[in-house]
């Protein structure tokens, strides 16, 4: 085995050690379970939570909030964008504001400022502690150079993500609040101090320079990947457990599937622009005729068709948001959903291979020792006699690693498709509503517009 080989054993053994949650500040499950005082059930009306009542909770009931159970909740919006600066140095501000009960909150409710580069530094912070251990850690919203570049060379707005932009400003600020929403649900990750003092904290962040697209960080990630994505490859994992080879297959099939469905639903959206605009020009070809029309019921029923196509045209275009915000988005977050849990599968690989190393280094070991011993070399024995045992602890590890992170697996597959049930019913519901209602306001349109065709003598 080669040093580099070695030094990646230790490597993965400190990455196994235990994450703290509280990097490093405290451990629940150390500390004398000091009391503090929190918010208990809150009362959601009008979309506003309203505190009713507090009740003191001990640090030992934080098994609750880490095992998702209890009456905890989290709710985060991110909104008002703001350009802030000129020219290619400028960048947008979000205010994410937070009302939660959990424990390890400071207070209720918050807000803070926060830019894009550091949603993208929260994910990558949380990315490194956790999915080496199994975790499903939600993906952040993905960079879009051409979008950033136009928001950066437009003139300064008096109303925050105004302008021509405001549709693609709209469309990060929702990707960003659907993020940071998920990433909240997960029981460990919304507990992490580096998660909560991005919620939290009034200060600015440290610049994650790590995430611009053109630095050369993001170049040795690029190269990274591109290694990860051959080691995927060219290693295939002799499977012992049934479990991991029926959920990998059903992960790839679901996978396969959302695929061509946003795929379908893309069309849809640009589809229903289209038929948007075109409704347009037919109000506006109706407003035309209804002018140079002399026959003046004629006329009063083409302004009165002119207007009803005028209002179709919005809906239409409402309908339009609704496919993409309220389907297309969903399908397109779970895509990222299923490449997370993925990467988890392939951290569970690189274990098992770090594990078969480690055997067949203890597995040269033992042949050396045969050999000294067969030589009656004395002198190289003791030394030979340590790194069997070495090797031996290593292998024992290692398999009790692949272990844990299996085991650490399961339980987030089962967490998560608990989940994603109920977000696909959800999200299937209220899309079905919102279309009925819009064809619904489409019917009363006609049924208006009817007396005044009717009218035509």
């Amino acid at each position: 085995m080669s040093m580099e080989t070695v030094d990646d054993l230790h490597d993965l053994q400190r990455d196994f050690a235990d994450v703290d949650i509280n990097n490093g500040v405290s451990n629940i499950d150390d500390e004398p379970d000091e009391e503090e005082e929190v918010p208990a059930v809150a009362a959601v009306a009008n979309n506003n939570i309203e505190v009713v009542m507090h009740r003191r909770i001990s640090s030992g009931n934080m098994q609750d909030v880490l095992s998702d159970s209890g009456d905890y909740f989290i709710e985060i919006a991110v909104s008002e964008p703001q350009k802030v600066g000129d020219g290619m140095s400028s960048y947008l501000t979000y205010k994410v504001t937070t009302r939660t009960n959990i424990p390890k909150f400071k207070r209720t409710d918050f807000s803070t400022l926060r830019r894009f580069s550091d949603f993208l530094g929260i994910h990558d912070l949380l990315a490194s502690k956790y999915i080496k251990l199994g975790k499903i850690v939600p993906p952040a919203p993905s960079k879009n150079i051409l979008g950033t570049t136009k928001v950066k060379i437009s003139p300064q707005q008096s109303e925050p993500g105004a302008g021509v932009n405001v549709e693609w400003v709209e469309q990060r600020r929702a990707a960003l609040e659907r993020f940071i929403n998920r990433t909240a649900q997960h029981p460990v990750l919304r507990v992490d101090l580096d998660f909560i003092n991005f919620l939290e904290s009034d200060q600015e962040l440290p610049r994650a320079v790590n995430t611009a697209t053109l630095s050369g960080a993001a170049v040795v990630r690029l190269f990274n990947k591109v290694g990860e994505t051959v080691n995927k490859i060219t290693y295939k994992m002799d499977e012992n457990d049934p479990w991991f080879d029926e959920k990998i297959t059903e992960v790839e099939n679901l996978d396969a599937n959302l695929q061509r469905l946003y795929s379908a639903l893309k069309s849809l959206v640009t589809t229903r622009k289209e038929l948007a605009n075109l409704t347009g020009l037919v109000a506006k070809s109706a407003a035309m005729l209804s002018t140079c029309e002399e026959h003046t019921g004629l006329s009063r029923a083409l302004s009165s068709l002119a207007d009803t196509e005028e209002k179709i045209e919005i809906l239409r275009a409402e309908q339009s948001n609704s496919d993409f915000y309220i389907l297309a988005e969903f399908v397109k977050d779970y895509l990222g959903l299923f490449g997370a849990i993925k990467s988890a599968f392939h951290e569970r690989v690189k274990v098992f291979q770090y594990w078969q190393n480690a055997q067949v280094q203890l597995t040269k070991r033992r042949e050396n020792r045969g050999r000294y011993e067969m030589a009656n070399r004395t002198d190289k024995l003791e030394q030979a006699h340590q790194e069997v045992e070495e090797w031996q602890v290593k292998v024992q590890r290692c398999q009790q690693q692949f272990e844990e992170i299996s085991t650490e697996i399961k339980k987030e597959m089962e967490r998560f498709e608990l989940s994603r049930v109920k977000d696909f019913k959800n999200s299937i519901i209220r899309y079905i509503e919102d279309q009925m209602a819009h064809q619904q306001q489409i019917i009363s349109y006609w049924e208006a517009f009817i007396p005044c065709a009717r009218e035509i003598v």
